[in-house]
């Protein structure tokens, strides 16, 4: 019986012994066939078992040939069998469930083991050997303890720089030595930037290992409207000196310029960080988190009232933005003046100073920590590990769609130029040439204005998305304009495949 568990389990056979160690192989074999034994006799070679129960059978192991040899066969009957086995140690019950725990991201609790090993095998196994299994798992799924983690950060970080060259490291430690600062920015994401649209949403979250701590991420849009990893810090909390620090590291390499936009929430640290490392960038405020103070502030959670407000910042028109914001803040005793001290031109639209490409919110910043969101629990350095992985597999992944579209602009774009195609089509829009770049255009009773060479629309909508809108569209039709010429390079094919070469 116990020779015909060689075939059971591959990877259990393979194990054949580390008698030197007096590792426990064999107690495996003993779970899966219900049957306790004993060891009688241990040796540098043979290793004799018996089975208890008073059974006479028995089985020798030899460590040099790899081999079972059964001596006699089983007295016992298979109706004597308990769920208490004593070879059901932690060992073994990891053994047996081991596989497991091979995503990080999966909760597998003790009591979920418990469940697993008594339905496979019969067998009844205590919480505790359970969740000393559990613990035992998670330690060798994330690179040991939390204190060896941190052990082992400097010396996978310098691994990290030598197989990813171009690549920026900073860990920054205390007088006495411990970890305080991280910040990694990948040369994928240093190189590939200049070819995203300039416009940053920088937010933060909290790690969940056994020291907490914080994480700062800054991200983008790349031409196909993905998240774009761009940088990633860990500190010890969101203040004024982690920010700071942060963001100073994510200037030295990402650099600053007129055209950068920075959108994050209205956190107090943020905005005195982003002033000090990034003076000439703009500061854009996010819509949704706006929403949220506004809600807080006020008491006001009418869905209606909701819309009137998204409907004023998402408005390309100034007149239009007025009439929705007068209505929205009647409704709403001192939303005015509270919106006003905020800043217009931060939150709105209408009043930005600057291209924001229609990013107006920390979106891609909220989607990308939900996917960190269980590699967050692991230890530091096994974070690490998981983020340059997924970095990896993204990139990976683009490069390889991006090398077999046919199209001039991303798939994205492709898909919104269809619809303002299909729209412009069903609109009664006639259009009047007033001289050789210059447009009107009778949208209904509307007129608009359209300027080909100074890509202007009196929509507004051109100049501020960098994407033809339905009246420049309804141009095209009329004229020998071709419409990806009047796309920006930020969401052409082009850009695309050079912010992922490398």
């Amino acid at each position: 019986m116990i020779s015909n568990l060689l075939n059971v389990d591959k990877s259990a056979r393979n194990m054949e012994l580390s008698f030197e160690t007096g590792h426990p192989v064999r107690p495996i074999y003993g779970v899966i066939d219900e049957r306790t034994f004993e060891i009688r006799q241990t040796q540098a070679v043979v290793l004799e078992t018996t089975l208890l129960q008073k059974c006479l059978a028995a089985a020798i192991y030899t460590r040099c040939q790899s081999m079972c040899k059964h001596l006699k066969k089983h007295t016992c009957l298979t109706d004597f069998k308990t769920v208490r086995h004593r070879q059901a140690t932690s060992w073994a019950v990891g053994e047996c469930v081991k596989r497991r725990f091979i995503n990080p991201g999966r909760v597998f609790r003790p009591r979920d083991i418990m469940d697993d090993i008594k339905q496979k095998f019969g067998v009844e196994v205590s919480y505790s050997v359970a969740w000393r299994r559990r613990e035992c798992a998670y330690e060798n799924l994330r690179l040991g303890t939390p204190e060896q983690s941190y052990k082992l950060l400097p010396g996978y970080l310098h691994m990290l720089m030598q197989t990813n060259p171009g690549s920026v490291v900073n860990l920054e430690v205390t007088d006495e030595n411990k970890f305080q600062y991280l910040f990694i920015a990948f040369a994928a994401s240093i190189q590939g930037f200049p070819y995203c649209r300039p416009v940053i949403s920088t937010d933060v979250t909290h790690l969940k290992g056994k020291y907490r701590g914080v994480l700062f991420t800054d991200v983008c849009h790349d031409a196909n409207q993905q998240i774009f990893p761009l940088a990633i810090g860990v500190g010890d909390s969101k203040n004024d000196a982690a920010w700071t620090w942060f963001l100073k590291r994510v200037k030295d390499v990402f650099r600053e310029n007129l055209a950068l936009v920075i959108v994050s929430d209205r956190h107090r640290s943020i905005s005195s960080a982003i002033a000090e490392a990034f003076p000439r960038a703009f500061h854009g405020i996010c819509i949704y988190h706006l929403l949220n103070n506004l809600k807080t502030k006020f008491k006001s959670k009418t869905k209606e009232l909701e819309q009137h407000y998204l409907r004023a910042a998402k408005s390309y028109n100034i007149q239009e933005f007025h009439v929705l914001f007068y209505t929205f803040c009647s409704a709403v005793t001192g939303a005015k003046e509270y919106l006003e001290s905020v800043g217009l031109d931060r939150w709105t639209r209408s009043h930005t100073p600057c291209r924001q490409y229609n990013i107006m919110t920390t979106n891609i910043s909220e989607s990308f920590n939900a996917v960190l969101v269980k590699v967050r629990e692991l230890p530091i350095t096994a974070f690490v590990n998981k983020f340059r992985l997924l970095c990896q597999r993204w990139f990976h992944q683009r490069r390889t769609k991006a090398s077999g579209c046919s199209f001039r602009m991303s798939p994205d774009v492709e898909n919104k130029l269809e619809q303002r195609r299909d729209h412009a089509q069903t609109m009664a829009i006639s259009v009047i040439r007033a001289d050789q770049y210059t447009f009107d255009v009778v949208d209904g009773d509307r007129n608009y204005c359209v300027d080909i060479a100074l890509w202007i629309c009196t929509c507004r909508k051109f100049q501020l998305d960098q994407l033809p809108c339905d009246h420049v569209l309804a141009v095209v039709r009329k004229t020998p304009y071709e419409a990806y010429d009047l796309c920006s390079l930020y969401y052409s094919r082009e850009f695309g495949m050079k912010h992922i070469e490398v």
